[in-house]
């Protein structure tokens, strides 16, 4: 992590913004940062941590009530920290403004924005800051992924604040291991430990899990055995010992049990079906007996029945006879009624008929009825030459309004024809003014568009010159990571392939036959083949990393070839642009095709223009026209005015002479035909009844006679004995039934073995009935015995045989789960074999931790004049882990003890030692975080001039590796010292920032 650039604007002391060049700075390798107390040295670190983590370190974070907008700034600047700074490879910028109570723009008071934050990355093809989020946990973890320390880590290695610098050298064994796993990125050693852990539990779950099942099966097979078990199953739970071999014996017993009741079931079963039957066949004769007794007895019952009705019967068919007799007059009937309805109906009609005539008729027969209808007719037959002369005076009045009409509209069409021609020479004018603007548009737009295509040309080549230059960027990514994953790939192939060789003797091995001879030796004995060891690498393994790798090297040699593509293609399209920037290119095609669309908007209107004064010089011949045919037709109507008038007065007169005292002629006929065809109506209705009235006295007589010839001494009889369908039908289905039912009585009584039946005692059914049902009872009762006993065999079978499975299953998984129980102990560290207890991760973590005491010790025993040693210690503390204890060795005393017994400036320069050297190891570890940049908030007042000239010359030393080192002091004779430093001074209104020293 290197530091480039700090801007610090409303932040604590500053009250402006303030600019912090740290390529300057760190050009020196060791500058200082000073100034008096509380003008805002820490607050220059602060404001890098809250850059970076979003918060200030944690002492001043929170308990002193700090704020971090300045007291000094202007109320509309906003506190805002900007830096940039190269991590993993990347340059990258952060800005974060905090929560900010700015003043309302309008009205008094202030309103709270939130906090906000930018991350930016600088892309070095492209020149220019590309955008990655606006997210402040996306920006966190991010920064915290790139740096592997979190705020408090980042505090203790990197940003050392005054009182924090020694907390990594005295933490315990667990806080400097979490610091530890970030920066060397050990978490995967934590992950194996997880993983056998997990795999311990797996297979002891697998294993209780079968012990469980196999327990299950057994209290399965007690249940299935129910009370036939003679000896009780063994009391075990899951793990125990013996415990299938116990299910298993217990299981063989309750099988033979169980097949002794099933023969017993059997014997049982076969002398209930023996006993069933005979009792079946008895109750078939008992039912026999009974059901032809009681059909005897019914049948008696029957036929007395039939005698208490017999009288009924007799009625019924006399009722039936004379029903016969009356169909005879029926006819004679109907007619009848029917003449009896058609007189009444004309009888009503007539009424009808004469109630709408007037009182004077009311007795008039019908000859005088229709004569008077005939009088009405002739005078309405007089009438029609005056309906026609009054149908002819309303054509002459409409005629009259359409002539009103035809004036008013000529009157119309003459203004309107007036008013436009009075224009007509100013319109004329005007679209031959648009005709001419619009054809020197046309020509302007065709002399643009013969400059647009050229300029459309380059851009479009412009940006594809953009867009290739990016794949170009990003094909040359691609091949030189498929060029580095076919060079991994090749690497494994032939690690694969050196491991092959070196067991290759196991291979050839796998193929001897005694007798046969070896293929490399020729012997024919093979007293000590070759094993095949853990990891063995076979001919398949290797030839499928061959096929990896080939694939990878196809790959990368298509991602080059694609590169030289693109760059060909980038080249003939930086031909074809030139030089200019794309967004020149697009200004320049913008203006043309704006300048263009005007002209062609204009030179649009041409056609429009031209059309409009063709339909101009129309429509101005038709105002002409129509003026001229609205004052000849004005002309016309007088004369044909005066010809109407004079119609009108000769029509009107002969209508008054003929209408009378009617409103009109139309109401005066109307009147007379009304009164004609009532008076016909009447006439006719008078006549009908006549009519009726002798048809009715005719079927009266008709009826009589028939009655009498059909014996009926009046035709109220015959009609009161006629029968209709219903009552026929329901007296024949009476007769019919009574007929049926004697027929089927006597065939009953004369069945021969009914009435042998009959004669015999009583039988028992009930008693059979019982018989038999207790005989059915027994053998259900055995039946299920029988199955039950069946179905207990069959689930023992099954079960004993799930059991038998289950306990070979089983075999495999617990001598797994003791493997794994061991490697999941010994990477814990709680197994007994364990003699330290130490952990996995905790065992590489101590490795790297000797590396960090090693290699601070190189600067210690230079800061303390070969005095002192960092060591790693694995001791345990009393009865808990070891692994990660850091000690100091006096060279003075020849003792080694705990780094708490140092004194302040010991202190100071044994962690500033740690910290340099843990920097070191980071950097140095592949795949590590580079930390280019330190800081030391402090701490070197407590040194003497000897320890300081020491302790700089060690930080001075720092620029060989190129690294800088910023010292936070106000210690005098640090200025003298160090030339590079950058000044903070205070004052009324706010502190300020002053670089100065810094080398050219």
């Amino acid at each position: 992590m290197r530091l480039h650039r700090l801007d610090i604007t409303a932040f604590g002391p500053f009250g402006t913004t303030q600019k912090v060049d740290f390529d300057e700075l760190s050009a020196a390798g060791l500058f200082l940062l000073h100034g008096p107390t509380g003008a805002g040295k820490t607050s220059v670190l602060d404001a890098v941590c809250y850059a970076l983590y979003g918060a200030v370190p944690g002492a001043r974070q929170s308990g002193q009530g700090l704020t971090l907008r300045s007291d000094h700034a202007a109320p509309a600047t906003r506190t805002e920290i900007r830096l940039e700074l190269t991590v993993a490879g990347r340059r990258l910028e952060i800005t974060r403004q905090p929560p900010w109570a700015r003043p309302k723009k309008r009205g008094t008071g202030t309103t709270t924005e939130k906090a906000q934050s930018w991350l930016r990355e600088y892309e070095g093809p492209a020149g220019s800051w590309k955008d990655l989020s606006r997210s402040h946990q996306e920006i966190g973890e991010e920064i915290t992924q790139l740096l592997g320390m979190s705020r408090e880590q980042f505090c203790q290695v990197v940003l050392l604040p005054q009182g924090d610098f020694a907390r990594f050298l005295r933490a315990d064994a667990e806080a400097r291991g979490k610091l530890l796993g970030r920066l060397f990125d050990t978490h995967r050693f934590a992950e194996v430990e997880k993983r056998l852990s997990e795999r311990r539990r797996a297979a002891e779950a697998e294993v209780r899990d079968g012990d469980a099942a196999l327990l299950a099966d057994a209290h399965r097979m007690q249940q299935a055995a129910g009370d036939i078990a003679e000896v009780p199953l063994p009391d075990l739970a899951p793990g125990d010992p013996g415990l299938a071999e116990a299910v298993l014996a217990w299981a063989a017993v309750a099988r033979g049990t169980a097949r002794e009741r099933l023969t017993v079931a059997h014997s049982a079963v076969s002398a209930a079906e023996s006993a069933q039957a005979a009792a079946d066949r008895e109750l078939d004769d008992v039912r026999e007996v009974a059901r032809l007794q009681r059909r005897f007895t019914e049948a008696r019952e029957r036929a007395a029945r039939l005698e208490e009705r017999s009288d009924s019967h007799r009625e019924a068919l006399t009722r039936m006879e004379r029903g016969r007799k009356a169909e005879a007059v029926a006819p004679a009937l109907d007619l009848r009624d029917a003449g009896e309805a058609e007189h009444r109906r004309a009888v009503m009609a007539e009424a009808h008929a004469r109630a709408a005539l007037p009182a004077s008729f009311a007795d008039a027969g019908a000859p005088g009825l229709a004569a008077d209808a005939r009088r009405a007719a002739e005078e309405l037959g007089g009438l029609a030459s005056a309906r026609r002369a009054e149908r002819r005076l309303g054509e002459l009045t409409e005629e009259r309004v359409g002539l009103d009409r035809q004036e008013r509209a000529d009157e119309d069409v003459l203004q309107d024809a007036e008013s436009w021609l009075a224009t007509w020479e100013t319109t004329r004018t005007g679209l031959q003014e648009r005709i001419g603007t619009a054809q020197e548009a046309a020509t302007r737009a065709e002399q643009l568009a013969v400059r647009r295509d050229p300029a459309r040309a380059r851009l479009r080549a412009a940006r594809e010159r953009d867009q290739f230059a990016r794949d170009t960027d990003d094909a040359h990514e691609r091949a030189l990571a498929s060029r580095a994953h076919a060079t991994d790939t090749r690497a494994r192939w032939l690690d694969l392939k050196e491991q092959r060789l070196n067991g290759i003797a196991a291979e050839l091995a796998a193929g001897l036959v005694d007798g046969d001879p070896c293929a490399v030796c020729g012997a024919t004995e093979h007293p000590a083949p070759a094993r095949k060891i853990a990891g063995h690498v076979d001919r398949e393994t290797e030839e499928r990393a061959l096929a990896v790798h080939q694939r990878a090297d196809e790959k990368a040699t298509e991602d080059e070839r694609r590169l030289g593509v693109v760059r060909e293609a980038l080249a003939a399209a930086s031909a074809e642009a030139g030089d200019t920037p794309t967004d020149r290119l697009a200004e320049q095609e913008a203006e043309l095709e704006r300048e263009h669309g005007e002209a062609h908007a204009a030179a649009s209107g041409l056609h429009a223009a031209r059309e409009r004064l063709a339909q101009a010089e129309l429509e101005h011949e038709r105002r002409v026209a129509a003026r001229q045919k609205a004052e000849l037709r004005a002309a016309a109507r007088v004369s044909h005015r005066d010809t109407l008038d004079r119609e009108r007065a000769l029509l009107e007169e002969e209508l008054t002479k003929a209408r009378g005292a009617a409103e009109s002629v139309a109401a005066r006929a109307a009147q007379l035909e009304r009164r004609a065809a009532l008076l016909t109506e009447a006439a006719d209705a008078v006549r009908a009844a006549e009519d009726a009235a002798q048809r009715l006295k005719d079927a009266d007589a008709r009826l009589a006679d028939a009655a009498f010839r059909a014996g009926f001494s009046t035709p109220q009889a015959a009609a009161a004995a006629l029968l209709d369908n219903t009552a026929h039908r329901e007296l024949q289905r009476r007769l019919d039934a009574w007929q049926s039912e004697e027929a089927a009585v006597r065939a009953v009584l004369a069945e021969a073995d009914t009435t042998a039946a009959a004669q015999r005692p009583a039988v028992d059914l009930r008693a059979a009935e019982q018989s038999a049902e207790s005989g059915a009872r027994r053998l259900r009762d055995a039946a299920s015995a029988q199955d039950a006993a069946a179905r207990r065999c069959a689930e023992l079978d099954r079960l004993s045989a799930r059991a038998t499975t289950s306990v070979r299953r089983l075999g495999p998984l617990r001598e797994e789960y003791d493997r794994v129980a061991r490697m999941a102990g010994l990477a814990a560290g709680t197994s007994a074999e364990n003699e330290r207890r130490m952990r996995l991760e905790s065992y590489v973590l101590a490795a790297r931790l000797e590396q960090v005491a090693a290699a601070a010790t190189v600067r210690l025993e230079r800061m303390s004049s070969g005095r002192y040693t960092l060591v790693h210690s694995d001791d345990r503390a009393g009865r808990g882990r070891s692994g990660l204890g850091l000690h100091v060795v006096d060279a003075w005393t020849g003792r080694e003890r705990d780094t708490a017994t140092l004194s302040g400036g010991e202190t100071f320069f044994a962690s500033l030692a740690l910290a340099l050297g843990l920097a070191d190891v980071v950097t140095d570890e592949a795949g590590g975080v580079r930390l280019d940049t330190l800081f030391i908030d402090e701490g070197f007042g407590s040194l003497d001039d000897q320890t300081l000239d020491e302790v700089l010359d060690v930080l001075d030393s720092l620029r060989e590796r190129d690294r800088s080192v910023g010292i936070v002091s106000h210690v005098a004779d640090l200025r003298r010292r160090i030339h590079a430093q950058l000044e903070v001074v205070k004052g009324r209104t706010g502190s300020v920032v002053r670089q100065r020293g810094v080398p050219d």
